[in-house]
């Protein structure tokens, strides 16, 4: 499973929780049938050693089936057995409410365009360096965008999905910690939530900072301990730099293609890339200051340029060596999503071999995954874990 040779040593507190976790995997996962199961946390005590491994995390909820980003995605996720769910995106409201949106602008996740009283809303904006056209949540209060409900992003590949288009309004990161808990109750064990900051940069520009209102909030709800059951994950390390200091919960960098450079390094005429920070030296410096990282799949294993898979890197291992876990991002069924060796067909809504995928992954010791599709990612894990 990849878990040799993590440092648990001149680490902090939560460092080396996350370390134990890993290294506990083998007696936290198997249970009496020898399957993956969560062990109870006890409401909310037993930390990031009572998830199996590997973990399964529920992206934006049960996407591959629901709208995402709504509460019944969430819930979904839940009943197909995701570990712990990606609620939410966090972005702003006109009026400083955190709401759950894979990105600022919505015209493509809820039906905004068909509401004649926000026509004039539609605009351009300079999202991270990319011009960017439709409507944007920190242009609407939080009153406004209640009255907007939730669609399928991606209705070429989930034309099943629009059949719920217009059930679900947009959740609140509030409303989101009132629902884990109630969730927590209603089933019995710990429900987790792994909610990320999107574009912390452009938003405090606009006045709008993200960090303190995640950490108001989960500070208002007794969550924003070591051992709470909220991971919190950004594609910005100065964000996860500054939650840090406000937080004491789990922190994830996430990371996208080698090329790629954090936008906060772009603003702050930082020249180094992805690929700078996944070498030893960068390695160590996020665990200086984060438990973890949610890398592109890419990352663990490259692709050819077929889109085949090619030979796994060593970040799995070299993360490990400083302590941090791995989550990398995103596994998802339909054939455009999966590596060409798995594909089954042409067409874009089909279903390739997503449990032979999971398998090559889950091989590198990756220490979970996100899925739009929890219960094939539950399914592979029990195959992987029984050998």
């Amino acid at each position: 499973m990849g878990t040799q040779g993590i440092e648990q040593t001149g680490g902090t507190g939560r460092r080396a929780l996350l370390g134990a976790a890993v290294l506990g995997a083998g007696g936290a996962v198997l249970g009496l049938s020898g399957t993956a199961r969560a062990a109870d946390a006890g409401y909310g005590n037993g930390g990031l050693k009572s998830l199996p491994k590997p973990t399964i995390i529920g992206h934006r909820g049960a996407s591959g089936y629901r709208p995402e980003h709504t509460f019944g995605s969430y819930n979904l996720a839940l009943d197909l057995g995701a570990d712990v769910v990606e609620a939410g995106d966090l972005v702003p409201t006109k009026d400083g409410h955190l709401v759950c949106r894979h990105e600022p602008e919505i015209g493509g996740t809820t039906n905004v365009a068909d509401h004649p009283e926000f026509a004039d809303r539609k605009t351009t904006k300079v999202l991270d360096g990319v011009s960017t056209t439709g409507w944007f949540t920190e242009d609407f209060t939080l009153a406004e965008l209640k009255t907007l409900r939730a669609i399928e992003r991606i209705p070429a590949n989930r034309p099943h999905n629009t059949l719920y288009n217009g059930r679900w309004e947009i959740p609140t990161f509030e409303e989101v910690l009132k629902w884990q808990d109630e969730q927590t109750r209603k089933r019995g064990k710990q429900v987790w939530i792994y909610p990320e900051t999107k574009h912390p940069t452009y938003f405090r520009k606009l006045g709008l900072g993200l960090e303190e209102r995640v950490a108001k909030l989960l500070h208002k709800y007794g969550k924003d301990k070591r051992n709470s059951p909220v991971i919190l994950q950004s594609f910005e390390p100065s964000s996860i730099q500054r939650l840090n200091k406000l937080v004491d919960n789990p922190l994830v960098v996430l990371l996208s293609t080698a090329s790629s450079r954090p936008w906060d390094f772009v603003e702050a005429g930082d020249p180094r890339t992805v690929a700078d920070l996944i070498t030893p030296k960068g390695l160590r410096e996020i665990a200086g200051y984060a438990q973890g990282l949610g890398p592109t799949l890419d990352l663990i294993i490259p692709k050819d340029a077929n889109g085949n898979l090619t030979t796994p890197t060593t970040l799995v291992s070299d993360a490990h060596k400083v302590g941090l876990i791995l989550h990398p991002y995103t596994m998802r069924n339909e054939n455009p999503f999966l590596p060409a060796e798995y594909r089954k067909g042409t067409a874009v809504d089909a279903y390739g071999d997503p449990f032979g995928a999971f398998k090559t992954y889950f091989a590198t010791g990756i220490d979970g995954v996100f899925t739009d599709n929890a219960d094939t990612g539950v399914l592979a894990r029990e195959d992987f874990v029984n050998g």
